[in-house]
């Protein structure tokens, strides 16, 4: 059962998965050859086709430079990540600014919320 069933799945899943990551390569990831070539070798020889593909950008994405994302960078360690915060609300200062806003239309309004322990004038929170 094993050999009429599971293993032609897995090569037919390893031939869906190499030409659908050649589709999205780049031409420099190609080694040379054009798409329509590098498409019938996966399915004219599928094991080895499909193997060469892989291990080919794999070579190319090393020696190359290019990241693993395959458009450069730095190799390996996944795309940059910004080193503040990302929304504003993650920022502190944001949400310090917001705080003293909406405590400010409150006293225009003359409403009180019940924080008459907090002062108002107080610096943003230390991050």
């Amino acid at each position: 059962m094993f050999v009429r069933v599971v293993l032609p799945l897995v090569v037919l899943g390893l031939m869906v998965y190499s030409l659908a990551d050649l589709a999205g390569s780049e031409e420099e990831e190609r080694g040379g050859l054009p798409t329509w070539l590098w498409v019938l070798i996966i399915i004219l020889l599928p094991v080895f086709g499909a193997a060469a593909w892989i291990v080919l950008k794999q070579q190319r994405r090393r020696s190359g430079g290019l990241g693993p994302s395959g458009r450069g960078g730095r190799p390996g360690r996944g795309p940059r990540r910004p080193s503040g915060p990302v929304a504003p609300d993650d920022d502190p200062d944001f949400l310090w600014r917001l705080e003293q806003e909406r405590r400010r239309r409150q006293q225009r309004e003359g409403g009180s919320s019940g924080d008459a322990d907090e002062d108002p004038q107080d610096g943003p929170p230390s991050a």
